[in-house]
């Protein structure tokens, strides 16, 4: 069984909500706080604050970060920005060195970047306005800023954004040629595909194996693209 905690808000709890029903040697966990910042998240360390902590994306109790890190042998912990803030840089810093150094100072797990996706078009998100409320420059500044930083912290990254972003680059998933969303409100995965691809990925980085449902011979044309862009992704 592997192990891994999501130390994130509700990009990870969409990121995670169905690993466990869609395989069997992942046991997850998500702490959740909503639109939780690297920044709030070491306020929440200081203050000794609780989060809610998540089986399947649905509470189960309230708990703090080190009591969550004491809870398990953890292999993998996930930290990640918040969307908004994802693609900015400075923002990620002091607070990302101070998260990990206290993660690290009570956890031999490894702990890996969750690169979050941009916002579908024509989304009403205050943080779009950021990026010009263009998604391909949300996401483009995304990628980078990630893979910048796993290059200077030696750590890896669990590319959901890309996937994301390779899955809009097909008429199925593009609004702007009258395609389905992948979010259900503009920012948040929809459960039908975004949260199903997100799960699939994650499977995919932590076992090396796709998930069972991907081996079926016959999938609709929305489950064959998830299919086709998960080989594409490193």
């Amino acid at each position: 069984m592997i192990n891994i905690l999501a130390v994130g808000n509700s990009f990870s709890q969409d990121a995670t909500a169905f690993i466990e029903l869609m395989s069997e040697k992942i046991f997850v966990r998500n702490l959740y706080v909503g639109g939780c910042s690297l920044e709030r998240h070491c306020e929440m360390l200081k203050e000794g604050s609780a989060y809610s902590f998540q089986e399947n994306g649905e509470h189960t109790a309230d708990v703090t970060l080190e009591k969550a890190l004491a809870s398990n042998h953890w292999d993998y912990i996930t930290v990640q920005q918040m969307s908004g803030l994802s693609g900015i840089r400075e923002s990620f810093y002091p607070f990302l060195t101070d998260l990990v150094a206290f993660i690290r100072a009570r956890s031999s797990a490894e702990i890996l970047l969750h690169e979050t996706w941009a916002y579908e078009n024509g989304s009403d998100h205050p943080d779009f306005a950021r990026y010009e409320r263009d998604q391909k420059r949300m996401q483009a500044m995304i990628e980078k800023t990630y893979a910048n930083i796993a290059r200077m912290e030696k750590m890896r990254v669990v590319p959901t954004g890309k996937l994301i972003a390779l899955l809009r680059g097909n008429d199925f998933f593009d609004t702007k040629k009258g395609g389905r969303s992948l979010c259900r409100d503009g920012f948040h995965l929809d459960f039908a595909y975004g949260r199903v691809a997100a799960a699939a990925l994650w499977i995919k980085f932590f076992t090396r194996r796709l998930p069972a449902f991907f081996n079926r011979k016959a999938l609709s044309e929305g489950y064959a693209l998830i299919r086709k862009m998960l080989d594409e992704v490193d």
